[in-house]
């Protein structure tokens, strides 16, 4: 065939032969749609006069059932051709909704047209509330000695619970400090009142309100951990330190930027006296999560100051005579040895940077530091060194951004002025700063505070510092 013809025949052969199949399939879905003589399913059948039941006889059967319940003997029954009618006066709407439901499960009952109305008599309506609190306290009666049995097992098992977070004696000895032991006896005491609950429940048939007490418990333990929840960190934080440790009563430590000597750890809060004697409350949660600085863990303690020497003078020389000076003192270790070096060389000094160490049991560390200072300046400008002020050099330019000229007169030589008056130079015993013994009076207030009947200490001093 020629091509010319043969794509139109191809598309006129595609065409027609969709066509045949949307006819077809047209011709089928109407063949499946039901008419009016198509056979009626098993759930709309409509029995003939020669199936069905009489209409008296179903009349009978739904009175016979009524006059059977209290609630609904007040209904009345008619039927015409399967279609049941009812009336009359029933106590409540689900009274009148249950004679609906019975009238059509009866064979033979093609619908049911209902006109009940609900009786508002005083003693139609109070009857069957009398009847259901008589039946709840029969059954109630009869329930009793089960009851009693419930009561007896729960009684038995919260008993058994408060007796064993009451020995004192057997926890103490398997806990670290009486702040856990109260914890663990107050849980051993909740979770043997959830199982004493839980078994009598059981005992007396209910479990379905125990599973609505425990779900409700859930829910409400959720809403309260969130409505607490820095509450509960700051008592987590708290049983966490009680274990770890961190300090000892008494020990002067740097918490959160706060500085000051422990006077005690509670439940709530670490108890610091500042160094100017305040009393502070550092939340747990804060100082669980704080780096912590403790100074009196090692006594050893090294201080440092700078002075400076003239940019003409000899800095080694400088260095030799600090570090000498430093060595004559009683209070400095000689095991490090001070030592000093050149921090930085400004525009007219030289800025000398000396280190010592100190035992603070013995030696006040900011007594100690000052007498090294004074020693130390005044061994260096007797040495000859000197320690210059900060010198500025100004220079003066015209507007047209030249130096002055100097003055073809001759210029008067500038007097030079009076020497300064000179301060006589005082040592440091006829200061009276020579002694550096420990200041005792933090410890003595610290030690008066722990004295006093407060919040239970958790600080235990037989347990390992971390």
């Amino acid at each position: 065939m020629h091509q010319t013809t043969f794509y139109p025949w191809l598309r006129a052969s595609l065409i027609s032969a969709c066509c045949t199949l949307l006819m077809a399939i047209f011709l089928s879905a109407e063949a499946q749609l039901p008419g009016d003589d198509t056979p009626p399913t098993s759930d709309t059948v409509i029995e003939t006069d020669a199936t069905r039941p009489s209409d008296t006889a179903i009349a009978e059967r739904l009175s016979a059932i009524f006059a059977e319940i209290d609630a609904l003997s007040g209904v009345n029954v008619t039927v015409r051709e399967g279609v049941v009618w009812l009336d009359g006066m029933v106590p409540n709407d689900a009274s009148a909704e249950r004679a609906e439901a019975l009238a059509l499960r009866l064979d033979g009952v093609v619908t049911v047209e209902a006109d009940i109305e609900r009786s508002r008599a005083i003693s139609t309506n109070v009857s069957p509330i009398v009847a259901q609190t008589e039946s709840v306290l029969t059954d109630l009666l009869r329930g009793l000695p089960l009851i009693g049995i419930a009561f007896a097992v729960f009684f038995v098992i919260a008993l058994i619970g408060h007796l064993w977070a009451s020995w004192n004696s057997f926890w103490s000895r398997i806990l670290p400090n009486p702040f856990l032991v109260e914890l663990v006896t107050q849980a051993v005491r909740i979770i043997a009142l959830v199982i004493a609950l839980i078994t009598a429940l059981n005992i007396i048939g209910a479990t379905a309100l125990m599973g609505a007490i425990l779900g409700g418990a859930g829910v409400l333990g959720l809403a309260i951990g969130f409505a607490v929840r820095d509450g509960l960190e700051n008592y987590i934080s708290s049983v966490m330190l009680s274990i770890r440790q961190p300090f000892r009563a008494n020990e002067h430590v740097v918490i959160d930027g706060q500085e000051g000597k422990v006077v005690r750890l509670t439940s709530r809060a670490t108890v610091l006296m500042t160094m100017d004697g305040n009393h502070l409350r550092i939340p747990n949660a804060t100082v669980f999560k704080a780096v912590i600085l403790n100074y009196t863990r090692n006594p050893e303690r090294r201080f440092s100051f700078e002075l400076g020497v003239d940019a003409n003078d000899d800095p080694l020389a400088a260095i030799k005579t600090g570090v000498d000076t430093l060595k004559s003192l009683d209070f400095i270790l000689p095991e490090p040895e001070p030592f000093a070096a050149m921090q930085k060389v400004g525009d007219s000094n030289i800025v000398l940077g000396f280190y010592a160490w100190l035992n603070q049991a013995d030696t006040d560390f900011l007594k100690a530091r000052g007498v090294a200072i004074a020693r130390t300046k005044n061994a260096l400008e007797k040495g000859g060194f000197s320690l210059p002020e900060p010198i500025y050099r100004l220079r003066v330019e015209t507007e047209t951004g030249l130096a002055l000229p100097p003055s073809s007169e001759k210029q008067a030589e500038p007097k030079a002025p009076p020497p300064a008056p000179v301060t006589p130079r005082m040592s440091v015993q006829e200061a009276g700063l020579d002694d550096v013994s420990p200041d005792r009076h933090l410890d003595e207030k610290v030690s008066e505070e722990r004295a006093e009947q407060g919040e239970p200490d958790l600080l235990d001093e037989e347990r390992p510092v971390e």
